[in-house]
């Protein structure tokens, strides 16, 4: 009997002492550290300013649209310069003089063929050197009605007369010994180049001393339908 008791109390404290065991082990085992990250707020985009309306009547310039795979062509500028002859587009004033030589002319009488006038002297270096050139142009294009009339500023016949000669000049040549020709037809400088077409109208005009290139482009705006060579 005393066994037994003595059995089943050592039981009891067998127990106790698991249980007891058992719990200080659960109270010195540490509880970790959890930590809980809340979720991200979801971010409000903050919406972009409306652009302001442009007011009516505002000068701002609208916007430029893009332009793919090529440039802007430019606008071409426009001109404003201003021809210094006032004459041309114009009827031309009326011409008469003596003519070298004997006789007169009269520009007056030649209406109805293209005439080249030119304003010129024997003083002038470029006068000299265009007359060759002009003699040239008055003999071939003669068949086609061109009239050439060259008119020396403020010389007499004694001093003109020699040098037309030697170059044997095949177009009339005038005299204006007072200057009051050239000064009714603008011509301030020499020399001076008229183009009138058969109607009497100027049609180019240019100051000298002017190559084959320029005096073939007047001839061309007198001699339609002709095929002009410098």
């Amino acid at each position: 009997m005393r066994t037994f008791i003595a059995v089943v109390l050592g039981l009891v404290v067998g127990v106790g002492a698991a249980v007891g065991f058992g719990a200080a082990l659960v109270a010195l085992t540490p509880t970790p550290d959890v930590r809980v990250t809340p979720a991200p707020s979801a971010a409000v985009a903050s919406p972009s300013p409306a652009p302001s309306p442009t007011p009516l009547g505002s000068s701002a310039p609208a916007p430029t649209p893009a332009v793919s795979g090529s440039a802007a062509t430019p606008t071409p500028a426009v001109s404003g310069s201003v021809s210094p002859f006032r004459l041309l587009g114009k009827a031309a004033p009326t011409l008469t003089a003596p003519q070298v030589g004997g006789g007169s002319i009269d520009l007056a009488a030649l209406l109805g063929k293209p005439v080249w006038v030119v304003f010129t002297g024997t003083y002038c270096p470029p006068c000299r050197d265009e007359y060759p050139i002009m003699n040239g142009f008055a003999a071939r294009y003669a068949d086609a009605g061109l009239v050439v009339v060259a008119i020396h500023v403020r010389e007499g016949e004694q001093t003109v007369a020699p040098f037309v000669s030697s170059l044997n000049a095949v177009f009339p040549v005038g005299l204006d010994e007072d200057g009051s020709r050239a000064r009714a037809w603008d011509a301030a400088a020499l020399p001076v180049h008229y183009f009138v077409d058969a109607q009497g109208i100027v049609r180019d005009a240019a100051l000298g001393g002017i190559g084959p290139d320029v005096m073939a482009r007047g001839l061309r705006a007198i001699l339609p339908g002709v095929t002009v060579t410098p």
